[in-house]
């Protein structure tokens, strides 16, 4: 299927590993101009580093501040006058009972996690509105659907931004502009790596596939939403989680297979 993606400019942020990594790169092999966005210097280095899948654009930025973003969006249009895709993966994961957290903890993964999807949406759509096309696609999570204990303010940023996306997706629709979600379950990433270890075969008893998600399972269906053959799609939630929960009992279909 050719996805229509040659040529367009993509950025993601978030780009320096995990998810945001493998969408920058599939989003490269399909032809797109990336521009990658991260935090850490030193991520965003080994990323240009290795980079072989066309134009990049390496740009460092805290997508809780607004004017770092509007600095960085900036750039992007000096380097290609537009941007067609925005991929917002940044985001950060901090587990804590609800009495043990800190004001300023709360704060700060609000302002990550749902203020930098405002920040970078804000700074994004006039561009898109006057091009009459655009794709944005929002990193909710499945704390979003189930939360976990001590998510709470994870859980409460990932809703946020399933319901932020749906207003957003009625607002830029008259101008050909979709705005989506993706929602994955466990991905073998740095963030899940600690609960994996602690909880893996509990979790994986979870999912009706039995297997961790790769971030490149999640990255194939981001570009999907942001091609052309996704133009009917939006204010859509897309689950990747290999089928968390889609029944109470999942692992009972593959202790049937050890029988056979």
């Amino acid at each position: 299927m050719d996805l229509g993606l040659e040529g367009k400019v993509a950025l993601v942020t978030g780009a320096g590993r995990g998810i945001g990594l493998a969408v920058a790169r599939e989003l490269g092999r399909e032809g797109c101009r990336v521009a990658a966005l991260d935090y850490s210097e030193e991520l965003l280095a080994e990323l240009d580093g290795s980079w072989s899948y066309g134009e990049l654009l390496a740009l460092r930025a805290d997508v809780s501040k607004g004017s770092q973003v509007e600095g960085m969006v900036g750039k992007v249009l000096d380097r290609w006058g537009r941007i067609d895709v925005l991929v917002n993966n940044a985001g950060i994961y901090h587990i804590k009972p609800l009495l043990e957290m800190t004001e300023e903890e709360w704060d700060r993964v609000l302002a990550v996690n749902l203020k930098g999807v405002f920040n970078c949406c804000r700074a994004v759509l006039p561009g898109m509105k006057k091009e009459r096309w655009g794709r944005i696609i929002n990193a909710s999570s499945f704390a979003a659907k189930i939360p976990a204990l001590g998510a709470g303010a994870y859980a409460a940023s990932k809703a946020g931004v399933l319901a932020l996306s749906r207003v957003l997706a009625g607002e830029a629709g008259p101008y050909n502009i979709t705005v989506n979600c993706y929602i994955p379950g466990t991905i073998a990433t740095e963030m899940t790596a600690g609960s994996r270890a602690d909880w893996g075969e509990s979790l994986l008893d979870t999912l009706a596939v039995r297997r961790w998600g790769e971030p490149e399972d999640v990255a194939r269906a981001v570009v999907f939403l942001a091609s052309e053959a996704a133009g009917y799609i939006t204010g859509a939630s897309l689950e990747i989680s290999g089928g968390k929960l889609v029944v109470q009992n999942p692992w009972q279909a593959h202790e049937g297979l050890k029988d056979r």
